[in-house]
């Protein structure tokens, strides 16, 4: 008898040593820690130095074909990885480190869970092992933070949205259920916690909702039922499916990202979403990054000229010429060179073939705006004619929506641009989630809340322009349009659409184009104002859109930010910007290789607390062991342009 029920003891004790499952998990450097529970649920909790950074939280995955419930471990291995990637596009550096350690557990119902963890970061990504299609029924994703963390939240009214926002500095206990796209930020104990998503193919993006524990979990725009279009551009989605999305076979789903950094400024080097994404296949050698005069910002409003300004070929020969004399690489048609219900259509005094031409005389390219309705109408017609022209890109513009069929749309539309060796801007759009690396000829997007909106509000101060670097930007390149002339402090700000102010100094804007990534960088303004400022196209001319390596030297979200990158012909550029209360600081400039180095820079005025037009220009030898003295006025900046001396 006692040695039956020793056999059902020992035999309970294997039940439940199965149906318990706990593994750790810890990164390379050994400072971030992952710990795994596995019973009827999934659950994790992750700690960075020793302290908790998420509190024990669940992640699940359903589809319609899981025939068994339950977490049961199949098989559970374990890698390391450590390589060196090479970006065809350089958005931070030109070489990225990918180290990690992983952990793949392969469950009975035909599921499988990756876990890797990074030196600052961990992620997580479901697969689906079995062959045949199906449909996500439902994912779950929750985020539980410890009492008294923060949130730099960008809070929505729902899934319809171009996901320009403002971030609200909410504590987590008071974020509810409110809705927010991602990217998202938790202050945690001091250290910093991004949420972000990456390989968003054939997939509905990621989005987070608040709970009343003071944590945040995933939810997801279901497939589109019933759509509506309005207008020329505008389809809303007016009821959804009871599933996420449709798959007609197997493989990963999109990556989970927890990015973790200690400090503030540390956040603008994390490279997770790359490292992560898709690799790209195929040759995109022939992608050009670079500059663009844009038009719509300030409704093609040249002025100064013996021609009548406006949609027409003489004034985008006046942009080409401009360009060209300035070594700026693009010139954009936005909204208004065509009939937007037909990209065939060009408007009375457009010829784009002929711009195409004369342009191309004048070593510059053109892109041309649309919107994504009509192209979705007219893709491989509308492409090919423009490949036919000689039009080098495309800016894509109102999807506002991030569902399964609204993504399958970007891929479609990044491959079919890339067969055709067209680059890509995608407006109105949501956040990127690695498309530089799996479509390199996709050079930016929006998602963000940019410099558009200075021409009809407020919104984008300083305050604004010191959050994104250390959120959205950690997504990917983000299309804000820099480079206002028409600069005013917070008093003297008025709404003019033909010809837009934007807040903060001369110097703020001009730093934007070191702080801010975009492979595809606007130039927002007039030509006309950019030809009265001489010193001011010096530095616009010269700052590249590429970045052989970036060193963060300060900063603060939404407080200050100073940093400086290196280009690839080795010249050094600092930029720093600073919230309405000014910043001073002493900038070690040990980043620097050894040697002597010509510094011009630009920087705020002695009345740019009055006049943000107000700035300085100077020029000084320096080397590595220079300390170079920075006073922001209030909204203000700073730039640097360094040369070796030989």
């Amino acid at each position: 008898m006692q040695k039956v029920l020793k056999t059902v003891i020992a035999l309970l004790l294997v039940t439940q040593l199965q149906a318990q499952h706990s593994f750790e998990l810890t990164s390379p450097d050994k400072s971030i820690v992952v710990h795994l529970g596995i019973n009827d649920s999934v659950s994790y909790s992750v700690e960075l130095d020793n302290k908790p950074l998420v509190n024990i939280s669940r992640v699940s995955f359903v589809t319609d074909q899981m025939k068994k419930t339950g977490w049961k471990v199949a098989k559970v291995s374990r890698y390391e990885k450590e390589e060196t990637l090479v970006p065809v596009v350089f958005q931070k550096t030109d070489r990225i480190r990918n180290r990690y350690n992983a952990l793949r557990i392969v469950f009975t119902n035909g599921l499988s869970l990756e876990w890797r963890a990074f030196d600052n970061g961990v992620a997580w990504q479901w697969s689906v092992n079995k062959a045949g299609g199906y449909k996500v029924i439902a994912e779950e994703a929750g985020f539980n933070f410890p009492k008294g963390s923060r949130a730099f939240y960008p809070e929505e009214d729902g899934f319809y949205s171009h996901n320009e926002r403002k971030y609200h500095n909410y504590s987590t206990d008071s974020i509810d259920q409110k809705l927010a796209s991602l990217p998202a930020l938790f202050d945690i104990n001091g250290s910093k916690l991004l949420i972000n998503e990456a390989g968003l193919f054939n997939y509905a993006g990621m989005w987070l909702n608040g709970n009343i524990s003071g944590g945040v979990h995933a939810v997801f725009p279901h497939y589109p039922k019933e759509k509506m279009i309005s207008g020329d551009r505008d389809e809303k989605v007016i009821s959804r499916e009871d599933f996420i999305a449709k798959r007609s076979v197997n493989g990963s789903l999109p990556w989970r990202i927890l990015m973790i950094e200690r400090k503030d400024q540390e956040l603008l080097t994390n490279q997770l979403v790359y490292q992560l994404a898709r690799p790209s296949t195929g040759d995109y050698s022939w992608v050009k990054p670079g500059k663009v005069q844009w038009d719509w910002w300030h409704y093609n409003n040249v002025y100064g000229v013996n021609f009548k300004a406006g949609i027409n070929n003489d004034t985008y020969k006046y942009y080409i010429d401009f360009a060209s004399k300035n070594g700026i690489e693009y010139v954009l048609l936005d909204e208004g060179w065509c009939d937007t219900k037909d990209l065939m259509a060009q408007s009375p005094g457009i010829d784009v073939a002929v711009l195409a031409d004369y342009a191309r005389s004048k070593n510059v390219g053109l892109l041309l705006w649309t919107s994504w309705l009509v192209l979705d109408r007219q893709l491989d017609t509308a492409l090919d004619m423009f490949s036919k022209w000689g039009i080098k890109g495309i800016k894509v513009d109102f999807m506002q929506r991030d569902d399964q069929q609204m993504m399958e749309y970007y891929e479609k539309v990044a491959r079919s641009a890339s067969a055709r060796k067209l680059l890509v801007d995608f407006h109105g759009a949501c956040k990127p989630t690695g498309f530089l690396r799996t479509y390199p000829n996709v050079l930016t997007s929006e998602g963000v809340l940019g410099n558009e909106m200075s021409k009809f509000s407020n919104l984008v101060d300083p305050d604004h322009t010191l959050t994104i670097p250390f959120i959205r930007m950690a997504a990917g390149p983000m299309d804000f349009t820099p480079g206002g002339m028409y600069n005013a402090q917070k008093n003297d700000f008025a709404v003019i659409p033909s010809e837009p102010m934007t807040l903060g100094t001369r110097c703020n804007q001009m730093a934007m184009y070191v702080v801010f990534e975009s492979p595809l960088q606007m130039l927002c303004d007039i030509p006309t104002h950019y030809n009265k400022e001489p010193e001011c196209m010096e530095f616009l001319k010269s700052v590249p859109v590429e970045w052989k390596s970036t060193v963060p030297l300060e900063g603060k979200i939404g407080d200050y930010l100073a940093i400086a990158r290196e280009a690839k012909n080795g010249d050094w550029y600092i930029g720093a910007m600073a919230d309405w209360s000014g910043y001073t600081s002493d900038i070690n400039l040990k980043f620097l290789p050894k040697g002597k180095w010509k510094m011009k820079l630009w920087k705020d005025g002695p009345n740019a607390n009055q006049n943000a037009k107000d700035y300085t220009f100077e020029e000084m030898n320096v080397t590595r062991n220079s300390i170079l003295p920075i006073l922001l006025a209030k909204g203000g900046g700073f730039v640097a342009r360094l040369v070796k001396m030989k």
